[in-house]
């Protein structure tokens, strides 16, 4: 048996949100508690807590998977130097995973260092 590792070969965002981490701890347990509640979690990598939205797996998506690029619909991102597990705030607790071992995510988080045109929110 042949055994194949292919790794993706490119990563599209096709939104970058950044904001200051404080005011994305707030949107992200606000969200969470209108969601029905439960303790929120975000990505730390690199100095970067971070979080994801990829595109459903439809036909096209799929297609483009096979071929080894992979789209995600939008990132939003804070710059968070130190790895914290837990922030805790008035409203709520936020549990912080560190997802440093994923080379995908590192290099996510290093072109996002260097990306200037990112929509600013406070």
């Amino acid at each position: 048996m042949e055994v194949s590792i292919e790794p993706w070969k490119k990563l599209v965002v096709h939104e970058v949100i950044e904001y200051g981490f404080d005011d994305l701890v707030r949107v992200v347990l606000s969200q969470s508690r209108a969601a029905g509640g439960g303790i929120a979690s975000m990505n730390w990598c690199n100095g970067m807590v971070f979080q994801h939205a990829p595109f459903a797996d439809t036909e096209s998506v799929v297609q483009e998977k096979l071929k080894g690029t992979v789209h995600y619909s939008s990132v939003v991102f804070a710059k968070k130097d130190k790895f914290e597990r837990q922030i805790m705030k008035e409203n709520g607790t936020l549990n912080l995973v560190d997802v440093s071992a994923n080379q995908i995510f590192f290099q996510l988080t290093e072109a996002l260092k260097n990306y200037k045109g990112a929509a600013r929110q406070s």
